[in-house]
């Protein structure tokens, strides 16, 4: 990501669902302009969902995620499928694209209607784009239209010849949900307030740069007009003496929270970049409750582990290697533990007794709010990183204080 772009997580996530052949990839580079994506006349030329994010007029930063065929067969075409609907977790909008040559009636009740169906359950606003109608016969375009008389939204377009490819940009950008935005940590800062972040650099910490939600927290004390100051687990009693002001918070890396409590003040708020997280974007109330949940944990028990990211695990990993040591040791029980990674949450969670999950800095907010639904709906117990760590050193209460103001 360059150092000007919108996080992938913050943009409007636009999936693009339909057969194989419909024309899906060629629509969104009609979309976009240009060659995004690899158009080909062989059936399955996407074989895995494929993101492009671009500035879309007048929507703004969106990412597109073009689907394979959701008719594929074959045990490798299932696991296309599979990764397909996936995508529904997350997508904000959605294209299903049809092939207007091909599109009968009888041929609708295994993909097409069911998928409006999931679309309308899952309150996920959608376009029908009926592809290649650019030398669509007046009888056939009436037939369609009358297939999907009870559906909104049909439009007829042309990837070939760009026929209403502007009418399906601004369709988009008015079905593009319009709620208040959220904020990670500015709605509780007022101006001049003081923000203490402490970052540790260590052998996990990334070179030369600073991990996306800390980039992020930084930016929404600037936008509150608070003055925000990064510093060491090391350094941050120096840090406190030097500061003429009392800071509001210290916002700390959760692995360091033992630390960083007994340094901070106990008149100073106190709390972690996965906390900030919980809240931003999935339910810190339910993740609190989920918290408590360790203590009554029994030998035996399966722990998911979940990271909406992937990346390269180092010795010493939070998810894998210390959570699973501090939660085994907290408990004096023999523990199992799951992990999963990226877009792998399961769905079912079946003798699952608890399920620990990152800040989701990566994961936009309809997908860490799918995700926690579907922990809730089957009676498991879910937290993240940073409640799970602040229960285990006796903090969560202190760790939550900062939020009673707007509670």
């Amino acid at each position: 990501m360059g150092m000007n772009e919108t996080p992938s997580a913050n943009r409007v996530q636009i999936g693009v669902f339909g057969r194989t052949n419909a024309g899906k990839s060629s629509i969104v580079n009609a979309i976009a302009g240009q060659d995004v994506a690899v158009v080909s006349n062989v059936r399955g030329t996407t074989t895995d969902p494929v993101k492009k994010a671009m500035e879309l007029l007048p929507l703004g930063p969106v990412v597109f995620i073009d689907t394979p065929g959701l008719d594929d067969e074959g045990e490798l075409g299932r696991k296309r499928v599979e990764k397909s609907r996936q995508i529904l977790n997350k997508a904000d909008l959605a294209i299903l694209v049809l092939d207007g040559q091909a599109t009968r009636r009888g041929d609708l009740e295994q993909v097409e209607l069911p998928l409006l169906k999931e679309f309308s359950a899952r309150e996920i606003p959608y376009v029908i784009a009926v592809n290649k109608s650019e030398e669509m016969a007046q009888e056939r375009e009436a037939e369609i239209r009358q297939i999907f008389e009870k559906y909104s939204n049909l439009l007829f377009v042309s990837a070939v010849s760009g026929k209403n490819i502007q009418k399906l940009k601004e369709l988009l950008a008015d079905l593009s949900p319009k709620g208040t935005e959220s904020r990670i940590i500015g709605d509780l800062l007022s101006p001049g307030d003081v923000a203490v972040l402490v970052i540790p650099i260590d052998a996990a910490a990334p070179k030369g740069r600073l991990i996306l939600p800390q980039q992020q927290v930084i930016r929404d004390c600037l936008e509150a007009g608070a003055v925000s100051m990064a510093v060491r687990e090391t350094e941050l009693p120096a840090a406190l003496r030097a500061l003429h002001k009392k800071p509001k918070v210290v916002i700390t890396d959760s692995q360091a929270f033992e630390r960083v409590d007994r340094d901070t003040p106990k008149d100073i708020y106190l709390t972690s970049f996965s906390i900030l997280f919980s809240r931003y974007k999935g339910n810190l109330r339910q993740q609190a409750m989920g918290a408590e949940a360790i203590s009554k944990l029994k030998d035996g028990d399966v722990v998911l582990i979940s990271e909406g990211c992937t990346h390269h695990r180092q010795c010493g990993d939070i998810g894998t290697e210390k959570l699973p040591r501090w939660m085994s040791e907290f408990t004096g029980k023999t523990l199992q533990f799951r992990f999963t990674s990226g877009t792998d949450f399961p769905e079912d969670l079946t003798g699952i007794a608890l399920a620990v999950h990152c800040g989701g800095c990566t994961l936009n907010e309809r997908e860490m709010q799918c995700r926690l639904r579907l922990a809730m709906r089957q009676g498991v117990p879910m937290t993240n990183y940073g409640t799970a760590i602040a229960k285990m050193h006796g903090i969560l209460e202190r760790s939550l204080e900062l939020f009673q103001e707007t509670d």
